[in-house]
């Protein structure tokens, strides 16, 4: 009988205890050892199984679980007698940050003053024990009992005592065990990601680069620090002087195939469960995630929940709201639209990759949300070449699996309005020719969803209406892929088109689409803008591609969208009045 699927359980002991279903990823322990490294920060997408491997790390080497070789048998660990003989020997501190989404510094505040009074209150054997001071127990009972009960004491802590509890904590244990500390910190970056969206980046910055300096720089009680997140936020922003810490990303080599599921491993799981005939469909649905060199890593939750419900859905996807990937790619520029529509087409992306994510410059800074979308598990980097002009990789990118592609195709489709039927109906009108339709329907979308795709945030600065319409060209691309090759900005004849629409059977016309921003200067009338649209798709001879695929002039349509503000106008030519 196969194990139970114990779905969401990251208790290492509990797991194991229950006999659920595991996958044995304790060579991992195994490696950290061996790499004497003395502060690791470990970089992996949600869902990944950090904190089940953080679990394990604490259930082998913490002294709370001495003698509990119970829980390793039969796994690879135990096959080392070293390890054997490791196991519960030291004092641990493990903690986690993931819970901590307040939308307000002082909510976060008070949500890492909670983290550290349960840290306390799982330690408070040391009150009982001949190792504190009467100055030290008074302290440490006021921090371990009274902090989380009442807000008016949490607002009493002082930034110094917070920032120095986890050494004081370390230094109690060290006294009491003989021994130095291992901290073990799950899910770093969650208030930081966070505080960016919020908007108090800044003093949450400066209260956990004081936490983070005094409990892993030059700290005397430190053994070894091990840390998991999902980004990598910059060192100049949180590990400020750590020069000891060893960052390990998803194009790392270490610790390649500890988290996720390796391809034999999932094949395995399917085999024992009669699912053989199902390999090829969940590689498509699940697989290519990229670690180091390991091109087969699969997300570990998708593949639980499918091998619990086999059903193919978003499992993975569905787990987070994506808003911030979601603000940042619509409120983009044009440039990193088009970028995107390259990919949801599955072509690569080609970018100079920094994998130290800034969060201040993430709207700013060209390509750096390509480092959160890789970070994130949303892209994958499938090869690379190193530049030796700027001393970096060159990362050519592309969407992860169709899970993913599933997600973005969703996250853009929800920039629209939700009447999905007068969507529906534009498009077809688009494809017929049904001007009535489309003017009407582009102003009610133009007037609700301009704002959001303008950058500009000051009276003084200008709207930027092709960030309008690119996004409006994502959403065309996600919904009409199946008919339409669709493409934008590329070259064609004696320039470059806005849009191109190349069917993809003969029963569609082809369309050619160019947008101009009204200027009374130049085109005197909105009509008039929307007629130059057209004479300058014919006169620059847009249609060479299409023609030079096989399709008659008389079957591409020309669109000119002129935009004045929020108000749109659009004008169509009959091939037959070229």
């Amino acid at each position: 009988m196969n194990p139970v699927i114990s779905i969401g359980n990251q208790d290492f002991g509990n797991i194991r205890e229950t006999h659920s279903f595991y996958i044995d990823k304790t060579y991992m322990i195994m490696e950290w050892w061996e790499n004497n490294d003395p502060v690791t920060l470990i970089t992996r997408p949600r869902r990944f199984g950090k904190t089940l491997n953080m679990s394990m790390m604490e259930h082998f080497f913490s002294a709370k679980y001495t003698g509990r070789k119970d829980l390793f048998e039969g796994l690879c660990i135990w096959e080392e007698e070293k390890y054997r003989e490791l196991q519960g020997t030291y004092p641990v501190i493990s903690l986690s940050f993931a819970d901590i989404k307040g939308s307000t510094f002082e909510a976060t505040r008070d949500g890492i003053i909670s983290t550290l009074l349960d840290l306390y209150r799982k330690h408070d054997y040391l009150l009982k024990e001949d190792v504190l001071s009467d100055l030290e127990k008074r302290d440490f009972y006021t921090l371990g009992q009274h902090i989380g009960e009442n807000k008016d004491v949490k607002r009493e802590i002082t930034e110094n005592t917070i920032c120095w509890a986890i050494k004081n904590l370390m230094a109690y244990m060290v006294r009491f065990c003989q021994k130095k500390v291992i901290v073990l910190l799950d899910e770093y970056d969650t208030p930081l990601q966070e505080a960016y969206v919020s908007g108090y980046w800044k003093p949450l910055i400066a209260l956990i680069r004081g936490m983070f300096n005094s409990t892993f720089k030059t700290n005397d009680y430190l053994y070894r620090g091990l840390l998991t997140g999902i980004t990598r936020v910059s060192k100049e922003s949180v590990f400020s002087d750590l020069n000891n810490l060893e960052v390990v990303t998803t194009t790392s080599e270490k610790y390649a195939s500890c988290f996720g599921f390796t391809q034999k491993e999932v094949f395995a799981a399917l085999e024992d469960r009669g699912l053989s005939a199902e390999k090829e469909n969940i590689k498509h649905w699940y697989d290519c995630f990229y670690f180091g060199e390991r091109t087969d890593i699969y997300n570990p939750w998708s593949i639980t929940k499918y091998l619990d419900t086999k059903e193919y859905r978003t499992y993975w996807a569905d787990t987070s709201s994506n808003a911030l990937v979601s603000e940042l790619i619509k409120q983009g520029t044009p440039e990193l639209k088009m970028q995107m529509e390259d990919l949801l087409s599955g072509e690569c992306l080609k970018v100079l990759l920094d994998e130290q994510v800034i969060f201040e410059q993430l709207k700013t800074k060209k390509g750096a949300i390509w480092s959160l979308l890789v970070a994130s598990g949303y892209l994958k980097p499938v090869s690379r070449q190193f530049n030796p002009i700027m001393s970096k990789f060159t990362y050519f990118l592309k969407i992860t699996n169709y899970e993913t592609l599933l997600m973005f195709q969703e996250m853009i489709s929800g920039w629209f309005p939700e009447d999905n039927t007068s969507y529906s109906n534009f498009k077809e009108a688009l494809v017929l020719g049904d001007l009535d339709y489309m003017n009407q329907f582009m102003n009610e979308v133009s007037e609700e969803m301009f704002g959001s795709f303008d950058v500009g945030r000051k009276p003084s600065e200008k709207t930027h209406p092709e960030r309008f319409y690119h996004g409006f060209v994502l959403g065309l691309i996600v919904d009409m892929a199946d008919r339409y090759h669709i493409r934008s900005n590329r070259q064609s004849g004696f320039g470059r088109y806005d849009v191109m629409m190349e069917p993809k059977n003969t029963t569609d016309d082809a369309i050619v689409m160019e947008f101009k921003v009204f200027s009374k200067a130049k085109d005197q009338t909105l009509e008039k803008a929307a007629e130059n649209a057209l004479q300058q798709i014919d006169k620059m001879k847009y249609d060479t591609e299409l023609i030079a695929r096989g399709i008659p002039k008389a079957r591409i349509r020309h669109y000119g969208f002129a935009f004045d503000g929020q108000t749109v106008l659009i004008a169509e030519d009959s091939p037959c009045t070229r």
